[in-house]
Order: C-alpha cells, then structure tokens, then sequence
C-alpha cells in the first residue's frame, strides 16, 4: 500500500480530523535521510492498514504545514491523535522505532 500524500490543502481534513492515528513524514525530495525511511514509511503503511493513515507531507511545496508544527529538520515524523502531535521523531531513525511509536497512539 502506498503511503497518502498529505499537502497544505487536505492537512485538515486528513490529519487533524482523522478517527485514526495518523503518521505524517515530512521530506523532501533533496534529502538523504529522507530516503533512508522511506522504504519504512512504505510499509507502515500497508501494516497499520485500517487501524492507522500514514502518508508524506513534501515540505518544499507545503511550507504552511511544516512551519506550523515548527518542522526545522527532515526527516521529522510527527504521530497525530485527535487532531493533536501525539509524538514526534526526528531523524532517520531505525522502522522498530517509528512502528512502536505509532503503536502506542493505537
């Protein structure tokens, strides 16, 4: 499954009114450790099918989001619940990490 695209135009709809945990990976297309996880982020998202959204957020073209939740680094993956960060990772970071994080906002 491929992870959702998430931009600045359906980041409300998606994310913050989601009945579901939601993990967002914000990247860019420059960036190294960007491409380290996502393989990871990829996965996820056919794991947590149905229990979880996992989607991308390309910051170069959606800065209003990034700069909202203050995203200074990439790769940052911020976990939502109820429309609010329920966690934040920061770095490319090993797929164990990043799939105990989402599953604890289950």
């Amino acid at each position: 499954m491929k992870p959702n695209t998430f931009t600045d135009e359906n980041f409300a709809t998606e994310v913050l009114k989601s009945d579901k945990p939601v993990l967002v990976d914000f990247w860019a297309v420059w960036c190294g450790p960007c491409k380290m996880i996502a393989p990871f982020v990829e996965e996820l998202a056919g794991e947590f099918e149905g229990k979880a959204k996992v989607g991308k957020l390309d910051v170069d073209n959606n800065q209003e989001s990034a700069i909202k939740y203050g995203v200074r680094s990439i790769p940052t993956i911020l976990i939502f619940k109820d429309g609010k960060v329920h966690d934040t990772i920061i770095g490319a970071v090993p797929k164990v990490k990043i799939k105990k994080k989402l599953e604890a906002a289950l």
